[in-house]
């Protein structure tokens, strides 16, 4: 665990407790304010633009939520590097996980994004029929999830990985492991990196929901190097992590 250096002064305090309820309530709101949105714009547009629409709409609508956490938050994030991934084609894009924020933040500048969205989420009412919609991966079956992503990549989608396998156990990184190698083989498509750098892990495997963030949150979205699948090695899994653990900034 990092440890995190806090103010004392009562009023900072506060507003830091205001400034976690503010920004979950405000995620809460948008995503219920989802669910009518794609329930008419599932039934009114064809399926074949679903996808296209519904990523778009979450990443617009996560760059708008992340504009409102930098200005009335305190929580700035700058992930302006990553744009330049949008006139990319089908991409394995990987990144380290140390907070719940990392999928909005890549998300938000990938509108072409997709990724594997945990089953029993997909089932939950206020992501389920976005998530469905944007064509987001099952985790349910192996089996599918490999072929799931296979097609997205080879519809030109930009496929997000976090190779923890969940947010960050210990820092700077937990263990890697080889899925974005295997599916990086097997497809042909690039790995591009990215680190995601927080001042402090706020909304990180250790730190609580309804625990108070340590104000002002400084995030930023890094492009590393990008490499082609002909280079990748039996090897490269470890090579890998030890690239992320020389490159990520912990505070």
């Amino acid at each position: 665990m990092i440890p995190v250096k806090r103010s004392r002064n009562p009023f900072w305090v506060l507003y830091e407790v205001w400034v976690m309820a503010v920004g979950l309530g405000v995620f809460a709101l948008i995503c219920l304010g989802s669910i009518p949105l794609f329930a008419v714009l599932y039934v009114v547009l064809p399926r074949s633009l679903h996808k296209r629409v519904a990523r778009s709409t979450i990443s617009c609508a996560f760059r708008i939520y992340l504009f409102m956490l930098h200005w009335v938050c305190c929580i700035r994030s700058d992930a302006s590097e990553l744009d330049a991934l949008k006139k990319d084609g089908p991409l394995i894009v990987i990144a380290n996980h140390p907070s719940l924020l990392d999928a909005v933040i890549l998300l938000s500048r990938l509108p072409n994004g997709t990724c594997i969205f945990k089953a029993t989420l997909q089932q939950n009412p206020l992501y389920g029929i976005g998530a469905r919609m944007a064509g987001y991966v099952s985790n349910a079956n192996a089996q599918d999830m490999v072929l799931g992503s296979r097609a997205e990549l080879s519809e030109g989608s930009q496929f997000i990985i976090f190779p923890e396998g969940g947010r960050t156990r210990q820092f700077p990184v937990s263990a890697f492991s080889s899925s974005c190698i295997l599916l990086s083989r097997m497809t042909k498509a690039p790995i591009q990196t990215i680190f995601m750098d927080y001042s402090s892990p706020y909304l990180g495997k250790h730190w609580g929901l309804f625990r108070r963030p340590a104000l002002p949150l400084l995030i930023r979205a890094r492009m590393g190097k990008r490499i082609a699948p002909d280079d990748l090695r039996p090897e490269s899994c470890s090579e890998l992590e030890s690239y992320f653990r020389s490159e990520v900034r912990c505070s």
